[in-house]
């Protein structure tokens, strides 16, 4: 998480989501992490000797795999402070002791601290800038740290228009109190698992095998991405093309791009700077 400047004071703990999943991280999770990055960049000379800031860096487990891919130099910052301390915790963990990597807390809607970080040649920014209150905003600020021919890759919601509207209610629902948490855990924690089971079991499955899949795809748990969907409020969503004019007119051509096919995860895309903005 970025950001804590919202007008609704309603918000999710992502850090506290991200202090338990570091349990989960082993070598396997970090493989997988390090396989997507360099998949999504174009090969792995694309991070190599390169800077590389993570803009809300949550579990750090994406800036640990840049280090391991060779970056230069990376930078974590996060607003919440539990996940400033689970990527510290991530760096002690599993980062090499002569690592170049520091991990602060940060405000990516504070003009003031993102002037202060100056530009690096890879801006990365998984499924972060919409939950910040602001995301056109957070990501305007995100192209402004991306130095000339360097590369911004960012992972946004996609706007699915009633759908998105009624999945914001539910995620404010959740983040508001405990009464709510328990109320929508109860409602789509055990209608997942047993949908997700009695899926398997049809095609002739071993269950167990969906969440092996998941934990290749990109490192991550799927139990601790279920809780940072239900939660994860405040909660904003835009369509691929409007994303890509808006930071098109930042400066910016599309390198790659990666699409939810219309559901409601994330739209993934790859920029690279190539001119100066052209609005402000």
């Amino acid at each position: 998480m970025t950001s804590s400047s919202s007008a609704d004071p309603v918000r999710f703990a992502f850090g506290a989501n991200w202090s338990r999943f570091i349990e989960c991280v082993d070598e396997r999770r970090i493989d997988a992490a390090e396989t997507s990055l360099i998949e999504m960049m174009g090969g792995a000379d694309a991070i190599a000797g390169r800077t590389f800031l993570d803009a809300g860096s949550g579990s750090g487990l994406f800036s640990l795999a840049a280090v391991r891919i060779g970056a230069a130099r990376v930078c974590s910052f996060d607003y919440d402070l539990n996940s400033v301390a689970t990527t510290a915790e991530m760096k002690r963990r599993f980062g090499p002791v002569d690592a170049n990597w520091t991990v602060e807390r940060g405000d990516i809607l504070d003009r003031k601290y993102v002037a202060s970080l100056g530009r690096w040649d890879i801006v990365y920014s998984w499924g972060v800038l919409h939950h910040t209150g602001n995301m056109w905003e957070a990501i305007s600020n995100a192209c402004d740290l991306v130095a000339d021919g360097g590369m911004l890759f960012i992972a946004i919601y996609n706007d699915q228009g009633r759908k998105t509207r009624w999945w914001r209610k539910v995620k404010r629902l959740y983040s508001r109190n405990v009464l709510g948490r328990a109320a929508v855990i109860t409602a789509f924690i055990p209608y997942w698992t047993l949908r997700g089971v009695l899926s398997d079991l049809i095609r002739l499955r071993n269950p167990a095998r969906r969440y092996r899949a998941y934990r290749s795809e990109r490192g991550m748990s799927i139990i601790h991405d279920w809780i940072d969907w239900l939660g994860g409020y405040p909660f904003e969503a835009a369509l691929p093309e409007i994303v890509f004019r808006r930071v098109r007119e930042r400066g910016f051509s599309l390198r790659n791009l990666t699409t939810s096919g219309g559901g409601v995860g994330c739209n993934e895309f790859l920029f690279e700077r190539t001119a100066p903005p052209s609005v402000h």
